[in-house]
């Protein structure tokens, strides 16, 4: 990843809201190891994800048939279970990308207008 961002604490339910996403977005860098990808997503600017978050993302995603994992013996230390996307997660990842651009636009919106719209005053 490039270069690391500053560190804000953000809300956990935004976090838990979007882990799982971020991990598909790391992992279409290429295969990568749970430690490797904590660090991509605290270099993000997203904090550290601890191991009792990521791993059961990682889990269930594999459970999904987005990602595959596989055994790589370590030269100097224990093995580690690489994870990489299948073609269903590179599918899945588009999709969430596409939804997330229209879930970000429409929350902005949101946001920045302070509830300030028609319908609110309608309502």
């Amino acid at each position: 990843m490039g270069k690391q961002q500053p560190s804000v604490s953000f809300p956990t339910e935004w976090l838990r809201g979007m882990t799982s996403l971020a991990v598909l977005a790391v992992l279409a860098s290429g295969p990568s190891y749970g430690y490797a990808i904590s660090t991509a997503l605290a270099q993000a600017g997203l904090g550290q994800i601890k191991g009792g978050t990521l791993y059961p993302i990682l889990t269930r995603l594999e459970a999904d048939g987005f990602l595959a994992s596989t055994w790589e013996h370590g030269p100097s230390g224990p093995g580690r279970k690489i994870f990489s996307l299948t073609e269903l997660g590179e599918s899945h990842l588009r999709d969430l990308q596409s939804q997330w651009r229209i879930f970000a636009t429409n929350l902005d919106q949101l946001i920045t207008q302070g509830g300030d719209s028609e319908q609110a005053k309608e309502a």
